[in-house]
């Protein structure tokens, strides 16, 4: 007991002598610290480097502050790909983008109908798989279902219940649709459109956030409190940065769309 009381008056000094010491500048241990009780230490000093990223940078809130985590990767690659969390959530984001810039415009064209989706007595498709789409003038997109006939109502039905302010008229295997004029009220369902894609992103985003923190409790027993504690916040900061860009998403498309 006597000898490990005196090793740990030494720890100040150990700590000074390590990497950790020598990156955050203080002075340098005598000479004579045993180098077995610096080995004994590592440890302790790894722990406190992990602890250490939760950052003093405040970030304002709604009247509160809250502190900024910035762990490592490499600190925590055997609990959790960060990375890999992160670039599922930007592929939400890059989602919700290609859903605005391919379905939400104001000048309507075929593309337009690619995505709805059609319920057939099969199961669920989008248009573009059942008809062939193709816009004869600025006034009229036709879609033609000769290569499925039986889905010809389901189809129709599926473009007048779009959202997108369509009146499809049927002509046997044909599927007239009368490009609207763009209206105020067009606008306004377009804006609409824009907010439950943005929902539904927001969503998927959820899951991918729920399914890295259970990720992370799994090791509830191998690792700190305050680890998991670090990663969750991590992972937190994470889903609320993309959930940020698609509320900047939304306000660009919604001010595009309404003018």
């Amino acid at each position: 007991m006597a000898v490990a009381l005196r090793c740990f008056r030494h720890l100040p000094s150990l700590l000074c002598r390590s990497s950790f010491a020598m990156r955050w500048g203080l002075p340098q241990a005598p000479a004579a610290c045993p180098a077995l009780l610096l080995d004994g230490c590592r440890q302790s000093v790894h722990q406190m480097q992990l602890t250490r990223q939760l950052a003093t940078k405040k970030v304002k809130g709604k009247g509160q502050s809250q502190a900024r985590v910035n762990i490592s990767a490499a600190l925590v690659e055997d609990i959790i790909n960060l990375e890999e969390t992160n670039e599922d959530m930007q592929a939400v984001v890059e989602a919700l983008k290609e859903d605005f810039s391919r379905n939400l415009s104001v000048r309507t064209s075929p593309g337009v109908l690619d995505h709805i989706i059609v319920v057939t007595k099969d199961g669920k498709f989008p248009l573009n798989q059942l008809g062939q789409i193709s816009q004869k003038s600025p006034q009229l997109i036709v879609v033609n279902m000769t290569n499925f006939p039986e889905s010809t109502a389901a189809a129709t039905k599926a473009i007048r219940e779009s959202g997108m302010n369509l009146n499809p008229e049927v002509d046997g295997t044909l599927i007239r649709v009368p490009v609207p004029k763009v209206t105020r009220e067009h606008r306004e369902s377009l804006a609409k459109l824009a907010k439950q894609s943005t929902n539904k992103s927001k969503e998927a985003l959820r899951k991918v956030r729920s399914k890295s923190i259970n990720q992370v409790k799994k090791f509830k027993s191998k690792v700190s409190e305050d680890t998991i504690w670090l990663l969750e916040k991590q992972i937190q900061q994470m889903a609320d940065s993309a959930a940020a860009e698609m509320d900047k998403l939304l306000a660009a498309k919604t001010k595009e769309l309404l003018g």
